[in-house]
């Protein structure tokens, strides 16, 4: 699979081609909405606070290797157009808006 960054606000959001369909780095995500320093624990945190959305965690995201900044292939928690649209519900940033109409283009 090949890494491609798409960038948002000056940000670089990695995505990977999987089943004919982009999937998104959630990381890379949480980092652009937020500016968390610790995206790991933004995501724990987010998942405790919606139930919902850590119920279906498993489905909506799937681990997909892809191309960290140290140029290793990892696999990390991506997440395809629908399953980003979910995630940002979760997320309070004014950023989400914009991200949701970028997303679409780019998606």
């Amino acid at each position: 699979m090949e890494t491609k960054i798409v960038v948002f606000k000056n940000r670089g959001i990695r995505r990977v081609l999987h089943n004919n369909e982009w999937w998104f780095s959630v990381a890379d995500i949480i980092e652009a909405l937020t500016d968390s320093t610790d995206p790991r624990q933004y995501i724990k945190k987010m998942r405790q606070r919606d139930s919902e959305l850590n119920s279906y965690w498993g489905t909506i995201c799937t681990p997909l290797r892809v191309k960290t900044i140290d140029g290793k292939m990892r696999k990390i928690n991506c997440a395809n157009t629908e399953g980003v649209f979910r995630i940002i519900q979760s997320i309070p940033s004014p950023k989400a808006e914009p991200f949701k109409r970028w997303l679409a283009k780019v998606g």
